[in-house]
């Protein structure tokens, strides 16, 4: 490439904006009605038609998890146990307490700290598939007191990264679907059959 080729797409790059990209907002905007109106059968095509594969179901069954986990390194494990501990324990320091005051006869007054019901937490696929993202997302909610974590990552995220799986699985996480990108957000958003709205 010649330097003002170089140049002219390297300012292109950094001139670019998603938030701009009218095109991509609009496919953006499509994916979620899809998934709105459709539920599964949206979930099962986009999976089809972005990741090229075909699924019978979207939840990942426990075996499953168990089965990515089993090849994880054993020091990556070790090191994932410390991570955890160490992340719970820097929560644990920021969790705030409900309180309340009596300034005066028949007056009270407070604040009332509930942690939400349920979650929905969007691990990457590919090469930014993290067992942090994993820890640094599930850990918070759990030490928050959020009844209901649900995960959902692109299909091979588990298979081709079993240090997530043995995340999830170390966190005790359970409910795990084999959904990506966009969809998977307007899945936790909106619901479908198989996945209930965080």
């Amino acid at each position: 490439i010649r330097e003002n080729e170089r140049q002219s797409f390297l300012d292109h790059l950094a001139a670019r904006s998603v938030a701009l990209d009218a095109g991509l907002m609009s496919e953006v905007a499509a994916i979620i009605d899809g998934v709105r109106a459709r539920g599964d059968r949206a979930l099962l095509e986009y999976t089809t038609r972005f990741d090229k594969m075909e699924l019978a179901h979207l939840r990942i069954g426990g075996g499953d998890l168990r089965r990515c986990a089993e090849s994880a390194d054993q020091r990556v494990l070790s090191a994932l146990r410390e991570a955890i501990n160490n992340v719970r324990a820097f929560h644990e320091r920021q969790l705030e307490q409900s309180w309340t005051i009596s300034p005066a006869q028949g007056i009270q007054l407070g604040q009332r700290i509930t942690p939400l019901d349920s979650v929905g937490l969007y691990v990457p696929g590919g090469t930014a598939a993290y067992p942090s993202s994993v820890v640094m997302n599930v850990v918070p909610a759990q030490v928050a007191g959020v009844e209901r974590i649900v995960v959902t990552t692109p299909p091979r995220t588990l298979s081709e990264n079993p240090a997530v799986a043995a995340a999830l699985l170390e966190l005790g996480v359970t409910e795990v679907y084999a959904v990506g990108g966009a969809q998977a957000i307007a899945a936790l958003a909106f619901g479908t059959e198989t996945i209930p709205r965080v």
